[in-house]
């Protein structure tokens, strides 16, 4: 079985997602073996209290020094003995030391088409509000490995959402979660428990 620890920072929709799919059995070989959230009284942590996850609050105000939050961040991921971190909606930026430790054994879930709309700064309802200001007609989600730089790793699944005239930040934001990020997400942790993903000059690979 495949263990996955899941970084959160919110609401938790993404996270609901994938414990809805390994219930169901979406998604197979796979479970979610801890929840870990840089902020307290979070919806997140609810979710993963009501289906018995494991969960823990690790917040940088709770330490004396960066260094020392990275340090339990890692050491709290380790203790689980995860094969996979997925980050649903973790607004923080990764260690190196974790990036580097965990090589392409890092997803996250953005709600842009990389490369638009991504990088620094691009979280949140912020992507959408870009998007419709630029006027694309098409926007979506993208579910990708991390690397050392922001939203730049191998991109392993993406899926298109239709701009619809008339939407607002907050209607684009419900229909690209709704279409887009709550099925890819799934799927990708579908497609790495079932060693169908490699990684090979900087690409992901499907078989």
């Amino acid at each position: 079985m495949l263990r996955v620890a899941v970084l959160v920072s919110g609401g938790g929709t993404n996270l609901q997602a994938l414990i809805d799919a390994i219930a169901d059995g979406t998604v197979r070989n796979a479970g979610i073996v801890k929840v870990i959230s840089n902020k307290s009284a979070v919806k997140a942590l609810d979710r993963a209290e009501k289906a018995g996850i494991p969960r823990e609050v690790i917040k940088i105000s709770d330490f004396e020094s960066p260094r020392d939050f990275e340090k339990a961040l890692i050491e709290s991921i380790d203790q689980s003995e995860a094969d996979l971190i997925v980050l649903a909606g973790f607004l923080l930026v990764l260690p190196p030391a974790l990036v580097k430790k965990y090589e392409n054994r890092i997803i996250n879930i953005h709600p842009s088409l990389i490369p638009s709309f991504c990088g620094k700064g691009f979280y949140g309802l912020k992507v959408h509000e870009e998007a419709l200001k630029r006027g694309v007609k098409i926007t979506g989600a993208t579910v990708h490995f991390v690397d050392e730089g922001c939203d730049s790793g191998p991109i392993i699944l993406q899926r298109a959402v239709n701009i619809i005239e008339g939407d607002t930040p907050e209607t684009l934001q419900k229909r690209v979660m709704e279409e887009a990020e709550w099925k890819i997400l799934p799927e990708a942790v579908n497609l790495i428990a079932s060693g169908r993903i490699k990684v090979k000059d900087g690409k992901v690979e499907l078989s």
